[in-house]
């Protein structure tokens, strides 16, 4: 079993920056590729970012292309996701969850098993 805790969400002004964290317990990350996802009211919810494994592949939406960075450390059992130039419509709650089974698409979020209670991000105009 994985335990996840995201951090890091607040209140910004638009173009301003937020580091978004996800800490680990139970297991090691180190074999799981791990992705962000967010929920805004009334929206489904939408793949931001994800990584395989050892970090040689990453995948983002193309809203955030150019202005979101996801990255690991296995070694700390933590994925973050910075999070420049931030935009009213990045408002949401943000979660990143885990996927154990490599045969399934990192890039969607029915392929993750585990997942984390989840960090409000308001961007303010």
């Amino acid at each position: 079993q994985v335990q996840l805790v995201e951090s890091g969400g607040g209140l910004v002004q638009a173009g301003g920056s937020l580091r978004l964290s996800c800490a680990a317990s139970g297991r090691t990350l180190s074999s799981y590729a791990m992705g962000w996802f967010r929920q805004a009211p009334g929206k489904e919810r939408e793949t931001v970012a994800a990584i395989t494994w050892s970090g040689r592949n990453t995948y983002y939406a193309d809203s955030v292309k150019g202005r979101f960075t996801i990255s690991r450390d296995n070694a700390k059992n933590t994925v973050y996701l910075q999070m420049n130039s931030l935009k009213p419509e990045d408002t949401a709650v943000y979660y990143c969850a885990a996927r154990s089974d490599s045969r399934m698409d990192f890039r969607r979020s029915y392929a993750y098993d585990y997942w984390g209670q989840g960090t409000q991000v308001t961007v303010s105009s």
